[in-house]
Order: structure tokens, then sequence, then C-alpha cells
């Protein structure tokens, strides 16, 4: 925000004025969700909210948004700024950004904002970030990797006035209309987006009315530095020390035999925490890079979960925080490079970063869980109707063990929040599309004292010819055990046509699906913290009743041996947990 200079405030107001800007973020979210046109925004909420200042930092953010759309919010405004200048803003305006060597994202996930007016002056931006079910391109929905440059992605929108002083711009809604697969879809959620803007322009204006614009401005000065000094805080109890950690991506779904390592160097020294990527893979030819924010907002999400993780977010979280990340990167790829599948390798990078500092909090972090934002993609056109359709949803998987209690299961990963799945009822209703399986994957928990959350298992039936795209991650690096722990189970696809043997797909981009064919979805889970010979005989016995861990599993993983009903073979359990000790040392 701007303004004349701040000036003191007490407490009581600094408090009620930073939980209505949580509310104001909050309240624009309902209203986005209410109108959207698209289902993953209004049932999946695959988008996030937040206010921006006129220096292109984050004021506030809405509770549950994508964490991964929030950390980087704030640079697609100040491209806007940087284009226009403050006096280049109208009351009116809506302007559309998803350029993505600036948004760091891939094209579908396109920003909208509007300046907010205070006594004729700008003085902040509503800004909401939602997934588009199109947005053009050569191919659609998630896990194509075909494409090999950005402008076979779609369109680029840099920092575009759809509206200029409340007047739409008719050749650039052409544009869109002419570009765009499904564009009441598309356009319908513009709409939503400026809609949500326009509430959260009203609801500054009555603040700053109520209190004056100075005690705003002093209170949003005040809360960042209250997150500075708590995130300064944190640091500063992490032992001082450089930490490393490493993983990998099997491939960039065109080179595929070449892994794409994530070799992260992180640095801690006093009340500064340094993430260093100058060893990450280099940008790759296939659709996994994302810009520069992209990969800072990784940082930031690995940062705040270590940190502040229940604390409101806002630019003040981060001042302690560097990140080191050379141009021509995988996470800040040089144009043209393609994005489309910018979010795989992002929750696998969070993870990575949080396990090299896994010495430095020995009891506090977890194991490494499911490492991707895996989802699905049917469309086609149906023909019930003549229509095109495009089918998204997003598939939960385990989480890795914790110091306190097992992981949890189904969950979205690290990087989105409160996502949640599309309902089977309503893909089923709206898409020429049967689900005869929506469960938890047994044994996919990696073993350990505490247990790996569970991944799905997933079984749609197309009921006419339809296409989807497959991408499979991370199957030669299972999410990792700490401490003994085992490694939870990896993604797998199982495509089953008529008249023919089930196949394991780890990548396909426009599989053809026959009328009377099945494709099943199986997420990973999540690793195991400590020895899975420690875990209590009770709590095994639970996991078998329950169905989470097979009797097989049961005995070879954990030494405990059941009978078919779940009875405990005590001396049998004892004599194997015992050799199994004596062998450990």
């Amino acid at each position: 925000m701007s303004g004349t200079v701040p000036t003191p405030v007490d407490p009581i107001t600094l408090e009620v004025v930073r939980c209505a800007l949580v509310a104001y973020s909050d309240e624009m979210a309902a209203a986005l969700r209410r109108t959207a046109y698209n289902p993953m925004i209004f049932e999946v909420q695959d988008y996030c909210v937040g206010l921006v200042d006129t220096a292109g930092e984050l004021i506030a953010q809405n509770l549950g948004g994508l964490p991964i759309f929030l950390a980087d919010l704030g640079v697609s405004v100040a491209d806007g700024i940087a284009r226009y200048g403050l006096d280049g803003f109208e009351p009116g305006d809506a302007i559309v950004m998803n350029y993505p060597y600036v948004a760091g994202q891939h094209l579908n996930n396109v920003v909208v904002y509007t300046p907010i007016f205070v006594d004729g002056q700008v003085v902040a931006f509503p800004a909401v970030r939602a997934h588009w079910v199109d947005i053009g391109g050569s191919r659609i929905g998630f896990g194509s990797t075909a494409t090999s440059d950005i402008y076979s992605e779609g369109l680029q929108l840099r920092s575009i006035k759809v509206l200029k002083a409340g007047k739409w711009d008719a050749d650039v809604l052409q544009i869109l209309k002419d570009n765009i697969r499904m564009p009441e879809s598309s356009l319908g959620d513009l709409r939503a987006a400026i809609a949500a803007c326009r509430l959260g322009e009203r609801r500054i204006a009555e603040l700053a009315e109520r209190y004056g614009l100075d005690t705003v401005l002093s209170c949003v000065e005040e809360m960042r530095n209250q997150s500075e000094r708590l995130s300064r805080d944190a640091v500063a109890r992490m032992a001082d020390g450089e930490y490393f950690a490493s993983s990998w991506m099997d491939n960039d779904g065109q080179r595929l035999d070449d892994p794409i390592r994530l070799d992260i160097r992180v640095e801690v020294a006093g009340e500064e925490l340094t993430i260093d990527f100058s060893d990450i893979a280099e940008q790759v030819q296939g659709p996994l890079n994302s810009g520069k924010s992209g990969g800072v907002a990784a940082a930031r999400v690995a940062f705040k979960a270590l940190t502040l993780p229940t604390h409101p977010v806002d630019e003040g979280s981060f001042r302690n925080l560097h990140v080191i990340l050379p141009e021509g990167k995988l996470l800040n790829a040089k144009p043209p490079a393609a994005l489309g599948q910018w979010s795989i390798s992002l929750p696998t990078v969070v993870d990575t970063i949080i396990k090299a500092l896994a010495p430095a909090l020995p009891d506090q972090v977890p194991a490494g869980h499911k490492g991707d934002m895996s989802g699905f993609t049917f469309y086609g056109v149906d023909e019930r109707t003549g229509s095109r359709f495009v089918c998204l949803n997003i598939n939960g998987g385990g989480w890795g063990g914790r110091p306190v209690g097992d992981g949890p299961s189904a969950c979205v990963s690290v990087c989105q929040g409160d996502v949640r799945n599309i309902p089977i009822e309503i893909q089923e209703a709206r898409y020429p599309l049967v689900f005869a399986k929506h469960e938890l994957r047994a044994d996919s928990g990696g073993a350990g004292r505490h247990r790996g959350g569970l991944g799905l298992e997933i079984e749609a039936q197309p009921q006419q010819v339809v296409f989807t795209n497959v991408a499979n991650e991370r199957t030669t690096c299972p999410p990792w055990g700490l401490h003994g722990g085992q490694p939870g189970a990896v993604n797998d696809t199982i495509v089953a046509q008529p008249d023919a043997e089930p196949v394991h797909v780890k990548k396909h981009t426009g599989l053809r699906l026959a009328a009377g064919s099945s494709i099943t979805f199986r997420t990973a889970g999540g690793g195991g913290w400590g020895d899975p010979f420690e875990r209590s005989v009770a709590d095994v016995v639970e996991d078998f009743l329950d169905g989470f861990v097979s009797r097989e599993a049961a005995r070879d993983r954990y030494g405990v041996v059941l009978s078919e009903d779940g009875e405990v073979d005590r001396e049998a359990t004892e004599e194997l947990r015992k050799s199994a000790d004596v062998a450990r040392r």
C-alpha cells in the first residue's frame, strides 16, 4: 500500500486490521468460488486470492489458497506496475497476466487484478490467480509432455488491460474467444475473478475510511515487521551450517533416459537462511520447467513450512530468506522453454529442501511425501451433446510419517494447500465416465515406527472414446523414509483396453481410450519414519484390520505374524522381531 507516512497504532487496532485483511481475502475467494464456471475453481479450489501493495509485495492472502500460487503472486502485479506506472491505472481497470517467465507457471494459471483507489491514488491491488480449463495451444489438460516451446502451449498475456476504465476491450476479448476451445468457461472465470477483485476494492476503501489510510499503512508495515521478527527467531533456533540433499525426477517426457537431478544446498547462518539452486538441473526440452518466480515460490513454501507454518503470510515472512537461482536452470528457464508441467517437480523441490534440513531439525522433519501435483485429464467430444469437454481432477497421495505420528493419507501435495478432488457424482453427471473405484491403496505407505500415509487407487471407465494424458513421475525416486523408515510406493497407471492385456503406462500424451476400457491411477504413498520393527504390534494389527497393510506386509515389513482374521502369533512375532534385531546389529 502507498500513501502518506504511516503513524503508530495500538495493538488492538493492529490485530483488527490484520484479521480484516485476511477476512477480505477469504470473502473475495468465496465470491470467486460462487461465480466461476469451471469445476477446477468452484470444486477443486485451484486458485489463490491476495492483496498486493504498490511495490508488488504481498499484504495478505486467503486461508487455504495454493501456497505455490500465493508465494509469487506479487511479481505478476509488479510487472503491470512497471509497464503502466501507478499513474497509468484508472478506476474500473482490470488486468490479466500469465506471462510465464515472470509469473513462473504454466499459461492456464491466469492472474487477474485491479487497482484500488483511495483519495484519487492507487494504494493496493486485489489479485486472483486461478486455473482456466483452457488457454489455447496445441494440447489440453494436465499431463501433456508433447510441447517443446511456450508458443505451442497457448496464449501469453503479459499485463493486458481487458477492462479500461470500466469498458471492455473488444479486441482483446475477440482474441480470447477465437483462441480458446471453451471460451464460455474461461471468459466466465475471467468475469468471476474481476467480480472478486471489485469486492476487494470496496472492502479496502471501507477499511481506509474507517481507520484512515495512514493507520492502515502503519498496520501493514507492523504486520510485516512482526512476521520478520518471528521468522528470524525460527531460523535462529536451527543449527548453523551447510546442508545438502538430492532427489531426481524420472525425465522430461521427451528424453526418457535422462533423469533430472535436484541437488540443493541450504545454509543456515544466524537468523538468515539461504537456499541455493546452483547445482539443480539445467532447463529441459520438455515442459517440466518453471519461470524464476516458480523456483522462488518453491523455496518460500519450504521456508514457511519450517519457520511459521500457522502464521498469516505476508512479505515480512520472507525477509531473511535468500534464494540463489541462476538463469537457464529447470526452475528459472529462459524463453522459449515449455512450462506446461511446471508444477510436477515443485513438491519434490520443497521436500528436498526440507530433507536437507532434517539434521538441523531432527524432531520436526517428516519423511518424504508423494512429491508431485498429480491429477488426471479426460477430454474429447461428448457424443450425447456434440460439445467438447475437458474433465480435470486432482489426485491425492500419501504424506510422510512424522516424528509424532503416521503420515496423512490421500492428501494433495505440500504445494497445493486446501485443494480438493471433484466428487465422483459431479464427474459422472458432467462427463461420459463411470468410476468403478476410488479407494485407499493398500501397502502404499512406507513402513516405519510411524507409517507413511496411503495413496489412492482410482479406476475410471470411459463410456465412449475419450483421450487422456498420463504423466507419472518419481517412479525411480520413491518418497523416502527417514531414520530407518522405508520408502513409499511410487505412482503407477494401468490401462486395460477391450480385448487386450492390461499395460502399465508411465507417460503418454493423447492416449486413446475406447468405450469399455478402464484406466486405474495408483498414486504414491508417503515414506516411513523410524524403524518399522519399533512400531507397536497393536498399531500393525489395526492397520491390517483397516485394510491399510496386508498380512504379507505386516510380516515382511513390520515383523508381525497375523492369522487371516488378524490374530497375532505372539511367539512367531517375537522370534521374527528378535532375529531382525540381531541382523541389524
